[in-house]
């Protein structure tokens, strides 16, 4: 036994390329729709070309040109004429337009024709008003028109079919008037209207301009514009006067209020010897007063002092009063000097305030000045704008006035439509192979849908696309045996009876499989071979059981055994007996010699069968005696090949998955679906399971899927029989139990 190697299960596929065998094969497959496609479209081609209508087709031509109105016109570059081809288009729409399809109608009563309407013997009168009955009549009218360009020419055929061949000249007739009437109507209609739109706005044009000029000549009064300039110099020249004078002010009450401040905070006796206190002169009376006071103070001194007359002596006195009416003097001379500085702050300050308020004022005119200025400006430019308005719209409606009839076309009608002598008809082969081909082209459409909407798996490579494992073989459907051969066959002789056709498909497919199996592990073939399915009926069981037979077929020991205990088969297939079998041989009531059973037509084959029907198949199959009966099988067959029940169903098939070399998955042609398979797929991967691959059972040959895949009609193998095959096979047999064996 091997343990499980995760490398052998393919995790991924090449991605399948759309080619055109595939889109052939497909086609093949869904012949039948093709062939009902092509048949319907065959009928009713024939029933088109003998049903089609007897309509008879007039046509005219007109030309639409310019003209040589252009010539005339005050603003040729205004014309765009020069792309030809989009004026023809536009000319075109305009001839099928509903506008000019309802005019036709309405001037031919065509809503009231018999003829028109396909009908037979008087109708009720309708009228073009009703909706219902105007759509209807336009409709047919469009289904019968049609308007086409004639290349490289300013030439339009315009061409209408009916039942009636008078009725086709005679609408195409009317189409060409009407549209003609049209082509000189719409530019003089348009005309007209801009003509009014301009007149009933020009009265209010005109008046705004009068408002606008009205408005300006008042403020120009108010400015005095005529004497703008001058009046506009001579206040510029004031305020810069005004902010000259102003810094001035300032200057001299800064410098007045600091000398104010300083001789009021300053001490007396240093006034005189600090600054000035008024400015330009020094302070001649307080310092006169100073000398005398201390010339009169050192007199004193000098009478007062030792040895002196003293204080009491009438000089002394005289001196001592003299000394106190002059320090009165002083005091009374320095608060008038800061009197005096006070005044002359508070007057350089009333200068200032008083120049500032002259330069707000003039500030304030100047600016009222601006704005009036302003809006001089604004109401200016209206009045220009409004003005110019005025005249380029009253000089746009004279020249409309006069070009209103240079801009319509020059429509000519060079054929007049005259009635067909006979009916236009198609050929009936053409109609027959046209609508046959649509109906084909439809059947390839429905065949692509159909075959994308089925979710069975229909070949091999859909199925290695979708389960990402490699495919071992292909295993054609085989062909029972005649009754005259099942009476004389035993039921073994029955069942392997087709393997021994040494070129019979069935047998090589098998040969395939066991070459893909001992191949699909390098050095070392695998020994247990597991074989299970998605669901039941698959053909798990008779693949395993034919394969066991193509192994046993060389030298080697090959032992069948059946796992699947629920629904056991094996024994049937070969007439053996399940009495005693595997469930036996693990429960300990049987030997592993009394459960073994031969075939006598395949002498190395050894079948165990699955014995009795246990009540707890999975806990059997995973128990330590199946793990060591499956150690000594190993150590006596060259090839082990088990059967075990669906994957989807139980779970017996992935227990047994984790203790052998090989699983394959046996899946039946036509059987299975995507999601069927996809579901077994995730449930071998998650596992662990060596999965070698997929084989795909009872597949039809002559299907367009598998058409040629084993192509041996026309090879042969010479004179080489089915011994000598079998020799062969068996020699390549033993070079793979050799492999085994070397494990």
């Amino acid at each position: 036994m091997g343990t499980p190697d995760p490398q052998q299960v393919v995790t991924g596929s090449e991605v399948r390329d759309t080619s055109l065998s595939e889109a052939v094969a497909t086609l093949r497959k869904r012949q039948w729709v093709l062939i009902v496609a092509a048949a319907l479209g065959i009928v009713f081609g024939i029933y088109q070309a003998f049903t089609q209508p007897r309509l008879f087709q007039s046509s005219g031509v007109i030309q639409v040109h310019n003209g040589s109105s252009n010539e005339y016109k005050l603003d040729a570059a205004s014309d765009f004429s020069g792309d030809s081809q989009t004026k023809m288009n536009t000319e075109v729409l305009i001839l099928e337009s509903d506008t000019l399809l309802t005019t036709v109608a309405r001037e031919m009563n065509l809503a009231n024709n018999p003829d028109f309407l396909g009908e037979n013997g008087p109708l009720p009168t309708q009228s073009l008003d009703d909706p219902k009955v105007r759509q209807t009549v336009i409709d047919t009218l469009k289904s019968g028109l049609v308007v086409a360009l004639v290349p490289r020419t300013e030439l339009i055929r315009i061409s209408y079919s009916s039942l009636s061949p008078t009725l086709s000249a005679a609408i195409v007739n009317q189409l060409v008037t009407d549209y003609i009437q049209r082509t000189y109507e719409t530019p003089a209609n348009q005309t007209k209207n801009v003509s009014d739109w301009l007149s009933s706005n020009l009265d209010k044009l005109k008046a705004r301009v009068e408002d606008s000029q009205e408005k300006m000549m008042q403020l120009e009064r108010k400015l005095g514009v005529l004497g703008y300039d001058s009046t506009h110099n001579q206040l510029q020249s004031s305020l810069e006067e005004l902010l000259t004078a102003e810094g001035s002010a300032k200057v001299a009450r800064i410098a007045a209020e600091s000398r104010y401040r300083m001789i009021a905070g300053m001490d007396p006796n240093t006034i005189d010897e600090s600054i000035e206190t008024t400015p330009g002169t020094a302070p001649g009376e307080l310092n006169l007063l100073r000398g005398q006071l201390a010339t009169a103070k050192a007199n004193y001194s000098q009478l007062t002092a030792p040895g002196g007359l003293g204080p009491n002596h009438p000089r002394a006195r005289e001196l001592q009063a003299q000394i106190d009416q002059l320090s009165k003097e002083v005091a009374t001379e320095q608060t008038r000097l800061e009197s005096q500085a006070k005044e002359n702050y508070l007057a350089a300050k009333a200068t200032e305030e008083k120049t500032e308020q002259e330069l707000d004022s003039r500030k304030k005119d100047a600016y009222d000045q601006g704005d009036d200025l302003v809006r001089y400006t604004v109401l200016q430019r209206e009045y220009e704008q409004d003005r110019t308005l005025y005249e380029s719209l009253e000089q746009r409606l004279e020249t409309a006035n006069l070009e209103s009839g240079l801009d319509a076309l020059e429509v000519d009608q060079v054929d007049k439509a005259l009635p067909p002598a006979d009916p236009t008809l198609k050929p009936k082969a053409t109609i027959i192979l046209t609508t046959t081909l649509f109906f084909l082209l439809g059947g390839i459409v429905v065949a692509f849908v159909l075959e994308s909407l089925d979710t069975g798996l229909q070949n091999m490579q859909e199925i290695e696309e979708l389960m990402m494992m490699p495919s071992l073989a292909i295993v054609p459907r085989s062909k029972r045996a005649s009754s005259e051969q099942a009476e004389t066959l035993s039921t073994a002789q029955r069942n392997i009876s087709v393997l021994t056709e040494p070129k019979s498909q069935f047998t090589e497919s098998f040969r395939s499989l066991r070459t893909s199996l001992l191949l699909s592990s390098a050095g070392h073939p695998p020994k247990f071979i597991l074989f299970t399915s998605a669901t039941p009926s698959e053909g798990k069981t008779t693949t395993a059981s034919n394969l066991a037979v193509i192994l046993a077929q060389g030298a080697e020991r090959v032992l069948l055994i059946d796992a699947d205990l629920r629904r056991p088969n094996v024994h049937h297939r070969f007439g053996l007996a399940g009495k005693l079998g595997l469930t036996t041989v693990l429960a300990g009531t049987s030997t592993l010699q009394e459960a073994m059973q031969r075939v006598p037509e395949i002498p190395n084959l050894d079948i165990l069968p699955s014995g009795p029907v246990p009540p707890f198949p999975s806990e059997m199959l995973s128990s330590e005696a199946m793990r060591a009966l499956l150690e000594k099988l190993g150590e006596q067959y060259t090839h082990i090949v088990i059967d075990s029940p669906p994957i989807l169903s139980v779970t017996d098939g992935i227990i047994l998955g984790r203790v052998v070399d090989a699983v394959v998955l046996v899946i039946r042609h036509g059987k299975s679906n995507k999601n069927v398979m996809r579901r077994a797929r995730d449930l071998l991967v998650r596992s662990g399971a060596p999965v070698a691959g997929i084989v795909l059972n009872a597949v039809d040959l002559n299907s367009p899927e598998y058409y040629g895949y084993y192509g041996y009609s026309g090879y042969s193998y010479g004179n080489v029989d089915a011994d000598s095959w079998q020799t062969q096979s068996g020699s390549a047999s033993k070079v793979g139990a050799k492999g085994g064996q070397k494990r």
